[in-house]
């Protein structure tokens, strides 16, 4: 699964919280919804300090960074979607790019064949950071609070340590071996840790101290930026401080579609999550998704094929709009998607090996974290940041205190050869030196008549798309509560490999057989879980529902 953190705020004039039995955290005034207890706390004092949802972005985020090092991160990057109160809204691309020095074959050997292990793992996989840039950006245009206040909590807690839960253990007791072969020496992650011990990390309270005193120049221009170079360069990689220094996040233009009543607000580009959300919804919107019910066999054919179609257009298609023109407008047109289902049929399934991408004039060259925040001004976020895999390239600075990413690996290494999670690319998301490459995450606003109804994302690689996507019907089409909508039961599908993945012990042996009979491919077989949702609902009444997903440590808090 792609590693991401979701967080979840929202914030409005009331006081009070509770749970209720089919529901998750109901508070009156603010909720945040994130992978760990530790940043939902800190992200929720900083909105009690009056802080706006910028402000307790950037806590949450950096808390994420320290107390959940598997996704969270400054090594690595992510994209920002925002509301504001009098309905603006905009997004923010804090995406790693590529070094300078990358060349579109750089992953493969003299005989063009693919290197194993080249783009995933070590300093070779590592793209250049965007989370520092993309957090001071925010702060400089939105934020209202002093950096100092915002960042003290997040380095008091790197020097307290946070305590290891059991899925902490077995996650470092799988990635130990790995630790040890991509490092030159042991590092702090690599000890053998137990659910209940205490890891304290004062080297990285020392990198955010840095930073917090010199600002975002300290990440890219000042010594952490010559000491990251250096390691990362010690260790076979490629990134230069020139790289650090000319690095800029974006302002960007987000995905808005209609479904039924709502108005769904996503990321553009170079995230295919939200031209990709918006083919598979307006592809299914015209079927009775709610009379054939929750999970049926109608309701899992229909989505399964418009996800088919999608992720077909995604592989061709998509890539950094920076380099390639995206033909963003026609790919979520009526006349062009009302095309991509007229084959379709409930008869049987429509073999991948008959789909492809569709014809468009013009065209050029599992791991995240997500949270969202609305805050007391009526402000709304939707963030998902990521290293890619679980503790990224698994490279680690002892002296700065943190992992990299391995995002080179989001590139098409070579077009049609899949990457970690099984996604086909193609020419437009091609290795260039400073390009983007292209992602899935999705971070997502959802309104309904014109005001904030939803905030929501999530990790999972390839299912971020489609686990966003399905937890929106289960609130809208089948009128679940958020938590009912986080913790329903997930399927996948995405062109190729043409296998509909389910989650374990989850479906209707029946329901199964009768899509086996209709000539599709289930797995679920070590699928694991798919997605970890967090999300935040404003109900009718103007109270809050944070849904915190009972697949991993997730945890809401509210007042």
């Amino acid at each position: 699964m792609k590693k991401l953190i979701l967080v979840t705020l929202i914030a409005v004039s009331f006081y009070s919280c509770k749970t209720d039995k089919n529901r998750g955290l109901i508070a009156e005034k603010a909720i945040v919804v994130s992978a760990r207890e530790e940043a939902s706390k800190i992200g929720t004092s900083i909105l009690k300090q009056g802080g706006n949802v910028f402000d307790a972005m950037i806590a949450t985020d950096l808390a994420l960074a320290v107390c959940y090092p598997y996704a969270g991160n400054i090594g690595g990057g992510g994209f920002m979607v925002y509301r504001l109160e009098d309905g603006r809204f905009g997004a923010l691309d804090y995406r790693e790019k590529a070094s300078k020095a990358a060349t579109k074959n750089m992953y493969l050997d003299s005989l063009g064949h693919v290197i194993p292990d080249l783009s995933t793992k070590g300093a070779l996989a590592v793209g250049i950071p965007g989370t520092i840039a993309g957090l001071f950006e925010v702060h400089d245009k939105f934020g209202t609070l002093p950096i100092e206040t915002i960042m003290q909590p997040v380095i008091d807690l790197a020097k307290r340590g946070f305590v290891i839960t059991k899925k902490d253990q077995a996650v470092l007791d799988e990635k130990r071996q790995v630790f040890l072969e991509v490092n030159k020496k042991p590092i702090l992650f690599s000890k053998s840790w137990k659910a209940n011990d205490t890891i304290k990390q004062p080297n990285l309270a020392k990198t955010l101290e840095a930073i917090m005193r010199n600002g975002r120049d300290e990440f890219y221009k000042g010594e952490t930026a010559q000491k990251l170079a250096a390691f990362i360069q010690e260790n076979g990689g490629i990134i230069s401080t020139e790289d650090l220094a000319s690095y800029e996040a974006k302002w960007r233009t987000p995905v808005t579609f209609e479904y039924d009543n709502l108005n769904i607000i996503s990321m553009s580009p170079p995230s295919s999550g939200g031209i990709c959300l918006a083919q598979i919804m307006l592809q299914i919107e015209d079927y009775k998704l709610d009379e054939f019910g929750h999970n049926t066999l109608k309701t899992i054919q229909v989505i399964t094929e418009a996800e088919r179609r999608a992720y077909a257009d995604r592989s061709f298609y998509l890539g950094d709009p920076d380099f390639v023109t995206i033909p963003q407008d026609h790919l979520i047109s009526a006349n062009y998607l009302n095309g991509r289902m007229a084959d379709f049929s409930f008869d049987k399934a429509t073999p991948s090996t008959k789909v492809s991408h569709g014809t468009v004039d013009i065209i050029e060259s599992n791991e995240t974290t997500h949270y969202s925040i609305v805050d007391q001004f009526g402000n709304a976020i939707a963030v998902t940041t990521t290293l890619n895999s679980g503790y990224g390239s698994k490279l680690y600075s002892p002296e700065l205190g943190f992992f990299f990413n391995n995002e080179m690996d989001d590139f098409s290494s070579k077009p049609g050869i899949p990457n970690v999670y099984g996604l086909i690319g193609a020419e437009a998301n091609s290795i260039l030196p400073e390009k983007r490459m292209l992602s899935s995450m999705t971070p997502t606003i959802v309104e309904k008549d014109d005001k904030l109804f939803m905030t929501l994302g999530t990790p999972g690689g390839s299912t971020i798309i489609t686990s966003v996507m399905q937890t929106i019907l289960n609130v809208h089409e089948f009128e679940m509560t958020m938590q009912e909508a986080v913790n329903a039961p997930r399927f996948h599908h995405q062109w190729l490999p043409d296998t509909i993945r389910m989650e374990p012990d989850s479906f209707d042996p029946e329901l199964i057989d009768q899509l086996q009979a209709k000539g599709y491919n289930i797995t679920q077989e070590n699928a694991d879980v798919i997605g970890k949702v967090d999300g935040i609902l404003v109900l009718d009444n103007g109270q809050l529902e944070g849904g915190a997903d009972r697949r991993g440590d997730d945890k809401a808090i509210g007042f």
